[in-house]
């Protein structure tokens, strides 16, 4: 076995990781504009994430979650590729693992997917009908522990586990917020 020895000059430490982990848009993608696009991308970038995940969910799954038609995936996620090459963001990746599937995907599963394919820790980006949706859900309490919410905005009505678990999302200014004053506290240091 080989051994990679690495020389580096006495005192030496490695630079401290600016950006962290991944957000993940989960959604249908159905009525979603470039503008909301582009503040996913904003909060990401605000953030300082290392990966921007654009998850669109297959028609199966939607048909289960909302009970409502929705145009074919491939449509959606051809969208998706054509706001991409617009906007020529490196760190934007949309997710097909729901296309290669085929059929229905319970949040958990793509959670756990998520989390073994990209760096944790892991975030969802969702707007409120989405997050309390989720939040019905009898899994919600085993995943919500795993990952974060960022909602685009304030839920109008609130589902009781969404505020049981307060501690575990904000919304999009709030989470802006919150980093701006740590990063301000961090260059006082």
């Amino acid at each position: 076995m080989t051994r990679n020895l690495q020389y580096v000059p006495y005192g030496y430490e490695p630079p401290v990781e600016t950006h962290k982990g991944t957000m993940i848009f989960y959604d249908t993608f159905e009525q979603i504009t470039a503008r909301e696009l582009e503040i996913f991308a904003e909060t990401g970038a605000a953030l300082s994430f290392k990966k921007l995940v654009l998850y669109p969910l297959h028609e199966e799954t939607v048909r289960r979650m909302w009970k409502q038609p929705i145009r074919s995936y491939y449509k959606r996620v051809d969208n998706l590729g054509e706001w991409q090459r617009e906007q020529a963001l490196s760190t934007v990746v949309i997710e097909s693992w729901e296309g290669k599937r085929k059929n229905y995907t319970p949040i958990e599963a793509a959670i756990r997917f998520l989390a073994e394919k990209y760096t944790s820790p892991l975030f969802l980006y969702m707007n409120p009908e989405t997050a309390n949706l989720c939040a019905s859900y009898a899994s919600f309490d085993e995943w919500i522990r795993n990952v974060r919410l960022v909602l685009s905005t304030e839920p109008l009505e609130l589902h009781p586990k969404l505020a049981q678990y307060r501690n575990r999302w904000n919304t999009v200014e709030e989470a802006i917020n919150r980093q701006s004053k740590v990063d301000k506290e961090h260059h006082e240091l």
